[in-house]
């Protein structure tokens, strides 16, 4: 499968969604989206943990230390009020979005 870029602002979308079933690290919220996309989606370093702290900042997740499976310490992250918030009108957002493109590819 080949992977693709994402719209500007789909990842923290994607991040938020991926994190409100439960805590997760970064490597596993990683890891989670690249399954979910049969890894057509595979999220870099370089663009995960800025996007986590830039998101921590805004208060729309919340950080802890915990322990991974394999026994490392590792940040958890959890979805906050305000992020549920945040994830309810980008995913609406993304919804129109979408819409609006399927009629443009309908019409051609």
């Amino acid at each position: 499968m080949t992977k693709v870029d994402i719209l500007q602002g789909t990842l923290d979308m994607l991040i938020l969604t991926t994190i409100s079933h439960g805590p997760m690290h970064g490597f596993a919220i990683a890891l989670r989206i690249r399954q979910l996309t049969d890894e057509v989606i595979q999220i870099g370093e370089g663009s995960l943990y800025p996007a986590l702290y830039r998101m921590e900042q805004k208060g729309w997740i919340k950080a802890e230390w915990g322990v991974t499976e394999n026994n490392r310490r590792a940040k958890y992250y959890k979805l906050t009020k305000v992020g549920r918030k945040q994830l309810e009108g980008e995913v609406a957002s993304y919804g129109r979005l979408t819409d609006a493109i399927a009629k443009v590819l309908q019409a051609a």
